[in-house]
């Protein structure tokens, strides 16, 4: 490697130094990313991709004065090199360690934490606009990708940006995919755009004669300048108008390898008065043949060898994700009502099995997660049984319309809550710590969570047996437990262990660590019962008999609105006391599960030292 990622000034580099020498660079830091993502995974094959875009903004502009907000921030590990953050790698999305996004609190070049699509564009206005308010002039821009572009609130940004003519730039890092592959209408008109060369081609041939006429050419073809729009609509057709039609200049499309032209383009940019876009085509992937080849599969990828691309294997049984799509899959094809919903992350929650074997009645409706709640609604208002496949953490995107155009009309929709509880690596913009709250203050909503891959099948088929909304909530990773076979699920709980002294209410994937904490607790003297909690709403009214001293609720779900708060609130009079165990109201970092269940005393022995305290005082 020519640079010394870890010791030279980079910011500087990419200010002075030559092309040719800034190619070195984008080489150099291609093989740092692959080698260190290959130990400690995370999200390559976007980073791969905007490598020299990321060199071309640091050449331009002068962070962290001038602001750059990166949407998402799966994209930002090159900037991360760029800051001085190279050392933080080995430590990428461990516990304690280096973000995998951008975060303010490490470094004063994030300017803006990010972890959720589309809200770049909304930010960089916002500071745009207190920029001018404060009478200061230094340059914020959004680098947003065509995926995140398919989201709603990208146009309500793009209408208010136009109304203000304020100076902001926005980078469109168009590399025709996202998670899934893009779909709609948007993505065909980016497409149609990355595909034409009309226009540059044509451009290019009038200004060339025009320059060859002697004497008149040069100043006809200054005049024609005045006129570009013309040309550009005339020849391009309806491309290039709809970003200008919201009052924005548009610059492109750029060849995101060519670091010259984009300096060039994003200088100019900066210089224009009013707001701009640019668009430029990149490629996932670019520059390792695996992630290149297979860009969905290292989007968000664990450890891997270099040399193969191949995962390095980890073990354990099928994840939640894989048995909810091919028990979806089986019961679809017994009930030619069941419709699939997915929100540009099909292949993630599991459901190209449905996709293969219903393909009618498989939607994709992009990164547009309140679309699409509504458009599931709409299918079950018209006779259909939608299945939204949905994160936990994107589904708070879609509350409003859980409530007024679900709920409130009772229809049968069904939610495949993903990501539920603990995710691990990614942190506090992926954990689905909250769904227990939100979903269980919504009239008529029934929730479920399932201990195994089992339980999560036989609560599919449950689900698609009764009326009103349904949510299933399952988390990340095997759907194998260490607990015994559950009996089958039939709509109620099931006591796994018996007990004198205290009753565990474990809900969900909360199960192995309650049964863990009651063989800690036996080996004290204390009789531990569990008690696997898979209905969480509506509350099962027969616990209003449990016969020992102690009640304790257990969940993977912040306190506040959580089972353990609305156990207590229906059972506080019931003669035994209550303890909720549950993860503390504030944000959680990144980390391997077993570390956060620890930190936030939802593990075994957390739990048995909570119960062994309650006695120990009682006594």
């Amino acid at each position: 490697m020519k640079y010394d990622l870890y010791k030279d000034d980079l910011l500087n580099i990419c200010r002075t130094a030559s092309i040719s020498e800034l190619d070195d660079l984008c080489s150099d830091i291609r093989l740092f990313l692959v080698d260190k993502v290959s130990k400690t995974g995370g999200h390559l094959a976007s980073n791969l991709g905007i490598v020299e875009l990321t060199v071309a903004l640091m050449r331009v502009f002068d962070c962290p004065r001038d602001k750059i907000v990166y949407d998402v921030g799966h994209q930002t590990y090159v900037h991360k090199i760029l800051t001085g953050r190279a050392a933080g790698f080995d430590t990428l999305r461990q516990y304690k360690g280096m973000s995998g996004f951008p975060k303010s609190r490490e470094s004063e070049y994030d300017v803006y934490d990010t972890g959720h699509s589309s809200t770049s564009v909304s930010a960089a206005f916002g500071m745009a606009m207190a920029r001018d308010l404060a009478g200061d002039d230094y340059n914020v821009t959004a680098v947003i990708g065509d995926g995140s572009f398919t989201n709603g609130i990208v146009y309500e940004a793009l209408n208010n940006i136009g109304s203000y003519q304020t100076n902001v730039n926005i980078i469109l890092n168009d590399n025709g995919m996202s998670i899934s592959r893009n779909v709609g209408a948007l993505s065909k008109y980016l497409n149609k755009i990355r595909s034409s060369r009309k226009y540059d081609e044509t451009k290019a041939s009038v200004k060339s004669a025009l320059n060859s006429v002697p004497v008149v050419g040069g100043v006809i073809s200054k005049g024609l300048r005045n006129s570009k729009e013309k040309l550009k609509y005339s020849v391009l057709g309806e491309e290039g108008h709809l970003i200008e039609d919201f009052g924005i200049k548009y610059f492109g499309p750029v060849d995101g390898y060519d670091i010259q032209q984009m300096a060039e383009i994003i200088q100019a940019a900066a210089e224009y008065k009013g707001p701009t876009l640019i668009h430029v085509i990149t490629t996932k992937g670019k520059g390792y043949e695996w992630a290149q080849k297979y860009p969905r599969k290292f989007h968000g990828i664990s450890s891997f060898d270099p040399k193969t691309g191949e995962v390095l294997s980890k073990g354990g049984g099928p994840s939640y994700s894989k048995v909810f799509g091919e028990k979806l899959t089986e019961l679809a094809g017994k009930n030619d009502k069941i419709a699939a919903v997915a929100a540009a992350m099909g292949t993630a929650t599991g459901l190209m099995p449905f996709y293969e074997a219903h393909t009618d009645r498989y939607f994709d409706v992009g990164i547009a997660e309140e679309h699409a709640v509504v458009f599931a609604a709409g299918l079950a208002k018209a006779g259909y049984l939608p299945v939204v496949a949905i994160y936990s953490t994107f589904l708070q995107r879609s509350f409003d319309y859980l409530l007024e155009d679900v709920a409130l009309q009772g229809l049968h929709v069904i939610f495949a809550v993903d990501r539920a509880g603990l995710v691990g690596a990614d942190g506090e913009t992926h954990h689905g710590q909250f769904d227990l709250s939100y979903l269980g203050m919504i009239p008529g909503m029934t929730v479920l969570a399932p201990a195994d891959g089992k339980q999560l099948g036989e609560m599919l088929e449950f689900a698609v047996s009764i009326k009103g909304p349904v949510a299933i909530r399952y988390p990340r990773g095997s759907s194998e437990g260490n607990h015994l076979r559950i009996r089958s699920f039939k709509g109620g709980n099931s006591l796994i262990r018996e007990g004198s002294d205290v009753t565990i209410l474990a809900v969900g994937a909360m199960l192995d660590e309650a049964l863990r904490a009651a063989e800690i607790l036996a080996e004290g003297g204390i009789n531990a019962a569990v008690v696997n909690a898979a209905v969480v709403k509506p509350l099962d009214l027969s616990w209003e008999d449990i016969g020992t001293q102690l009640v304790v609720t257990l969940e993977d779900n912040v306190m506040t609105g959580g089972f353990g708060e609305r156990f207590t609130s229906e059972f506080r009079e019931c003669g035994y006391d209550i303890i909720n165990i549950a993860i503390p109201d504030r944000f959680i970092e990144h980390g391997d599960i077993p570390s956060l269940r620890r930190e936030c005393g939802i593990d075994a022995v957390s739990v048995a030292d909570r119960i062994k305290d309650y006695f120990e005082r009682k006594a």
